[in-house]
C-alpha cells in the first residue's frame, strides 16, 4: 500500500532554514525552483513533476504580489500570492512553499542550499539565478524542457482576444 505524502505547507523563511537543518541530519535531497505559477497550467505541472524526480524534498519559492507587480506589470498577477501559495501546495509533488518578496530568489536559494535547482530549460545556466551559489556548494542546476504552448502570459492574450469578439 501506498503511503500518503504528507501535505504541502506555505512556510516562513525562519521555518525554511529550520526545516533544511532537519532534512541534512535525515540525508534528504532537497529541491528548488521558484516563479510566478500565476494560471498554472500543463507545462507547470509537468515542470514540478519532473522537479520532484531529482530528489526527496520539492520547495518551491513563489514570487509576493508586489514582486510579480513589479516584473510583470499592474495587471499583475491574476491571483494573490495566498490562492497561488494554495493551488500549490495541493499538488502531491510540492512539499513546501516560501513566498518571497524580492525580484529574485537569490536570498532564498542561499537560505536554503538546495541540492538541486531546477528551471526551465528556455533559461541558458548563465541566466539562472543561484546556479553559481549552486556551484560553491556542490549542487546542480537541472534545466527541465517546457511542454510546448504553454505559457501563462499567451493563455492572457489568448483570453483577452476571446473576450474582443
Amino acid at each position: 500500500m501506498l503511503k500518503k505524502p504528507a501535505p504541502a505547507r506555505l512556510v516562513s523563511r525562519s521555518e525554511l532554514g529550520r526545516l533544511r537543518r532537519i532534512w541534512r541530519r535525515q540525508r534528504k535531497r532537497v529541491i528548488f525552483t521558484n516563479g510566478v505559477f500565476d494560471i498554472l497550467h500543463m507545462g507547470h505541472i509537468e515542470l514540478l513533476d519532473r522537479a520532484k524526480s531529482f530528489g526527496d524534498i520539492l520547495v518551491i519559492g513563489l514570487n509576493s504580489d508586489a514582486s510579480v507587480r513589479r516584473l510583470k506589470g499592474p495587471s499583475r498577477p491574476i491571483n494573490s500570492q495566498r490562492d497561488r501559495a494554495a493551488v500549490l501546495m495541493a499538488l502531491r509533488s510540492v512539499d513546501c512553499v516560501c513566498i518571497f518578496s524580492e525580484d529574485t530568489p537569490f536570498e532564498l536559494i542561499g537560505l536554503l542550499r538546495p541540492d538541486v535547482l531546477v528551471k526551465g530549460a528556455e533559461y541558458s545556466v548563465d541566466k539562472i539565478v543561484g546556479a553559481d551559489l549552486l556551484a560553491s556548494w556542490g549542487g546542480a542546476v537541472r534545466r527541465v524542457r517546457m511542454k510546448k504552448g504553454y505559457s501563462t502570459s499567451r493563455m492572457i492574450r489568448r483570453a483577452s482576444l476571446r473576450k474582443q469578439l
